[in-house]
């Protein structure tokens, strides 16, 4: 199955000026942990709700930040012609979430591993991603 059938089209971005608070504003009423970050429609990085917090609040940085210093450059991207498994194994090789949907450049979708598990033929692969990114927090002793 093509991935445009399970992806998220219409996603919503920021770009390079956007504050922290912008972007924290965006993330909380559209209920999403990631944002892309686009200079007309291009995908130039994506910032993520841990961003903001990693990069961001343990770093000093207040609402006012533009998020330019602190969002993902190196992104990793499937295309329309990308198949559901295929961007299971993307995600699961990559340890990714998220992964943007790019044409010529510009972003035209976005699907998470919930997108992936809600279609029955990569459930399967959905769940191996899954496991594959989620390794147990383990206590400093």
């Amino acid at each position: 199955m093509n991935i445009t059938k399970v992806m998220t089209s219409n996603v919503e971005s920021c770009n390079l000026k956007s504050s922290c608070g912008e972007v924290a504003n965006k993330m909380k009423s559209l209920d999403v942990g990631v944002i892309p970050i686009c200079e007309d429609d291009k995908l130039i990085g994506l910032i993520t709700d841990r961003d903001l917090v990693v990069n961001g609040l343990a770093n000093n940085f207040n609402a006012n930040t533009q998020i330019s210093e602190m969002i993902t450059t190196d992104v990793i991207s499937g295309t329309k012609h990308t198949s559901v498994e295929q961007a299971a194994e993307i995600m699961s090789q990559y340890q990714i979430r998220r992964l943007p949907i790019v044409e010529d450049g510009k972003l035209i979708g976005m699907v998470s591993l919930g997108d992936l598990a809600v279609n029955n033929a990569s459930n399967k692969k959905a769940g191996k991603a899954l496991e594959d990114i989620s390794f147990p927090a383990e206590p400093n002793k």
